[in-house]
């Protein structure tokens, strides 16, 4: 069962985790071209009942990559603004419906799928208008690493080091 923690999020908060940025300690184990890589690194080290608790993932040479969705225009942008707000409204509208003191009304439904498709293109209208200022592109970005190194503490490098050796030598699945 793997559990995913974030910097709100920790369950380990307790465990003597920093609590500001702070520099990885220990020594490397591993290495990895993918995060998907060191991560069953890790797992296999868990189920040889090995100490993860001091071990660390740390990416190295970072890089921010932006890939392109899409080209933006107003059609588009007022487009996906109002399916965004009609889906709201019309989740507005269904609660309005069921509080309602009437019996199988449709109109709050109506009402509130109306008022989201004008609202939704509204905001996304001022959101692009605002934020334009040369960009036509729709993009994501995500933080990658050019490589993965595992780490532990020195006391219990000597078995990570045998047991990824071990697993080194297990074909991939």
């Amino acid at each position: 069962m793997a559990t995913v923690s974030g910097t709100f999020s920790s369950p380990a908060r307790g465990q003597g985790l920093p609590r500001v940025p702070t520099p990885p300690s220990g020594w490397p184990i591993g290495s990895y071209d993918t995060y998907a890589e060191a991560h069953r690194a890790v797992e296999y080290l868990a189920t040889n009942d090995f100490p993860v608790n001091e071990v660390t993932i740390v990416g190295v040479d970072l890089m921010l990559v932006e890939r392109v969705i899409g080209r933006l225009s107003w059609p588009k942008v007022l487009t996906t603004g109002a399916l965004s707000g009609a889906w709201f409204g019309l989740f507005v509208g269904l609660l309005l419906g069921v509080f309602s003191q009437q019996t199988m009304s449709f109109a709050p439904i109506l009402v509130g799928l109306a008022s989201g498709v004008v609202f939704g293109m509204v905001f996304a209208a001022v959101g692009y208008a605002t934020t334009r200022s040369g960009r036509e592109i729709a993009s994501a970005s995500q933080l990658v690493a050019g490589r993965y190194d595992v780490l532990t503490q020195p006391r219990n490098a000597e078995k990570g080091r045998d047991l990824l050796a071990k697993l080194a030598m297990r074909p991939s699945v």
